[in-house]
């Protein structure tokens, strides 16, 4: 017998993200703007997260990043966004996908580049003890006990 009585809800009617984002204030600015309503979490979901996102012209999903643990995947429902992988820029459409397993080591981003919302689904597991790495920036983090932890690349908190 289920604990949560949450059967269904329109996506875009979850609420948002009450943190706009994890990572430390002063990185922030670079996701401004993104809006994140995490489905998974209103059911109860413990193994994988989903969340529906929405970048606003200009605004990022995130800095350029590779998971050393999680697999993460997207589909894109709305606009054309851009996805830098190490192999360049790509440009995506609605009705597109993308899934980035976990340990290859390349990093990826979604950068709204266009003058309309994009909207669209990711998924990733909750894998602990996972290392995210940065190659564009002076950053890294690791999953613990629920919650990231950010420090400089030599290590050096923020």
């Amino acid at each position: 017998m289920s604990t949560n009585p949450l059967i269904a809800i329109r996506a875009a009617e979850a609420p948002l993200r009450a943190k706009p984002s994890a990572y430390p204030s002063e990185l922030q600015a670079r996701v401004k703007g993104r809006e994140k309503r995490p489905l998974g979490d209103l059911f109860g979901l413990s193994n994988f997260g989903v969340n529906l996102t929405r970048l606003p012209p200009g605004a990022a999903s995130s800095f350029r990043h590779a998971h050393s643990k999680q697999d993460e995947f997207i589909y894109i429902l709305q606009g054309y966004p851009s996805l830098y992988t190490d192999e360049g820029r790509s440009l995506l459409s609605p009705g597109m996908c993308a899934g980035f397993k976990a340990g290859t080591g390349n990093a990826h981003s979604l950068i709204n580049e266009s003058e309309e919302d994009v909207v669209y689904l990711e998924v990733g597991d909750r894998t602990e003890h996972d290392n995210v790495t940065y190659p564009d920036d002076d950053l890294c983090a690791k999953f613990v006990s629920g919650s990231w932890v950010f420090t400089r690349k030599d290590g050096t908190p923020l």
